[in-house]
This record gives C-alpha cells, structure tokens and sequence, in this order.
C-alpha cells in the first residue's frame, strides 16, 4: 500500500506500535487531564514541543550522537514539521472535546484514510476487499457519531469535536507515509530531532497569548505528558521503519482499551452504547485491510521470487 519499508521487520514493528498505543492513549489521558483545569490547547502543544526537544537533544548529546541529526532532506523533514504541528492540534483538539474513548475510536479511520491516499499518492488499485473494508470502517464511524449530528439518540458527543478527530485521523494517516518515506534514509533520532526542533518556535509564536500560571500539579501533568509524547514519537517512528504503515496502523486498536480504562478510572465515564456498536465495525474493517495487505504482500514475494 505505502511503498517499500526501510529495514522490514514485522514482528518488531508490531511490538514498538502496541507500546506506541499504550503510550499515546497514557498521554491523551494526560492531555485531558491537563486541559480540565484551564491548560490552552496551544499551550500543551507548545510544552509537548520543547520539553521533547531538550530531553531528545540532552539524551543525543550524552550518547556523543549529535551528528547523526545531520540531514540532506531539510525540504522532507520541514513538510513533515508543519503535517505533524497540524496534525497535533487536531489530535489533542479531539481529545480535548471528546470523551477518551470516543476519540479513540475515531481515531481508529486511519487506515481507512490510508487506503484512499495510496490511491491518491501511489496510484496504488485497491479492490474490493479493501474498498469494502473502508466503506464498512466509515459505517462503523457513523453508528458512533450519529448521536453527536442528532440523527437519534443522544451521547453528548461534541459534532465539532467528531470532525476534528476524523481530521486528526487522516492527518495521521498522511504524517505516517512522511515517516515511512523519511525513513528509507534517515535515523529515527533524526526524524524526531528535526520534527520538535522545527515545531518548537511556530509553536512558541502563541505563547503569549495563552499562557497562563499553574499549580504543582498541573505542571506535573505537562510535564509527563511532554515525556509520554517524546516516548510515543520515537516508538512511532520506529515502528514504521520496520513495518507497513497501512498494516502497523492496526496495532493502535489497542489503545481503546486503555482509552475505555483512562475514561472510566480518571474521568468517571462509562463508554456508551454507540461505542460497542460502532468500534467493532471500524476494528473489523481494519482487520480485513490488514489481511488484505498480508495476501498482497505474499503474492508480491512469490512473483519477485518465481522471477529470479
């Protein structure tokens, strides 16, 4: 679907994106957490970007490995940059407007989105299967979100906050083929560096705007957010130097248990009815992508070997 991947290693791929999920649901709780008492979603962004830069920055300088961020593609990773600083906002503006779970759940149409953009940026042909995995994926998002624009039922799911996180999926989608094609020739340490070290002041430009003091607490939770985000950036970009984008992807399933867990311990939030109706929908449809994926990538590896 997504091109060739740099050094494949699919059961290691597989690995880094479970812990990557584990993560990034640990830090979206923490987002949530930060955002109720008053945290500016720029704000968070802001301290997401710096604290990663100094820790990435002091761990490359302790290691003595400063000069592997030396990089020939400046233009790539600045494209990558301003994807991931947008994509960002849409990712904890979702988690910000809607219960974990929710958010999660919606979260889980990249691969769907990943599909539509091998068409659109490979030319790749997609058929049936994957067609109607995608068309069963975005029937699972409708029975999810269908209370949140009034078409029955009622979840108090935010509609506003329902767009940004199909957008947030798509952005993700589209950062993750950037990832995969930065890592055919840079380090994973690289690609992190130049991602923070690039986003660092843009993000700064709104800080005075909306920042605002906090107590101990609050700070805390910034500050372990930040850590959870550097974490979840490296597992990712990893991950995606030794797997398929399309088909690690599914592995982010996961985190809608710790998401469901997160929503029920710190926020007191039981998953509604539409959730267990809708994800099973938008879980099976990404299983039958990543089957598909699995028959296409055998019958590739026969056809390069019956030809040599």
């Amino acid at each position: 679907m997504d091109g060739s991947v740099a050094r494949p290693r699919p059961f290691l791929a597989l690995g880094l994106r479970l812990a990557t999920a584990a993560t990034l649901a640990t830090m979206a709780m923490l987002v949530k957490l930060a955002g109720e008492p008053g945290a500016h979603l720029a704000e968070l962004v802001f301290w997401r970007q710096f604290i990663s830069l100094i820790c990435i920055a002091a761990l490359l300088a302790a290691w003595g490995k400063l000069g592997t961020i030396r990089t020939k593609r400046f233009g790539a990773h600045t494209l990558r940059a301003a994807y991931g600083l947008t994509g960002m906002f849409f990712v904890y503006g979702a988690v910000i407007l809607l219960p974990l779970a929710e958010a999660t759940a919606i979260s889980f149409t990249a691969p769907f989105f990943a599909v539509l953009l091998a068409v659109v940026l490979f030319g790749e042909k997609v058929g049936m299967y994957r067609w109607g995995a995608v068309a069963l994926g975005f029937s699972g998002v409708v029975v999810l979100t269908q209370p949140a624009f009034g078409l029955g039922g009622a979840t108090g799911m935010d509609p506003i906050g329902a767009v940004v996180g199909l957008v947030a999926a798509f952005m993700v989608a589209l950062i993750s083929f950037q990832i995969q094609d930065l890592n055919k020739t840079e380090a994973p340490w690289t690609i992190v560096f130049w991602f923070v070290a690039l986003t660092t002041p843009v993000a700064a430009l709104a800080l005075p705007f909306v920042f605002q003091p906090h107590d101990a607490q609050t700070w805390g939770i910034i500050v372990a957010m930040a850590l959870c985000g550097a974490l979840a950036q490296i597992l990712l970009t990893t991950s995606l130097r030794f797997g398929s984008a399309g088909v690690i992807l599914l592995m982010d399933y996961k985190s809608l248990l710790w998401a469901t867990w997160y929503g029920f311990s710190v926020f007191d939030r039981a998953p509604p009815a539409s959730l267990w109706l809708g994800a099973p929908l938008i879980v099976a449809a990404g299983l039958l992508i990543a089957w598909r994926e699995r028959q296409i990538a055998v019958a590739r590896q026969k056809t390069q070997t019956t030809e040599v």
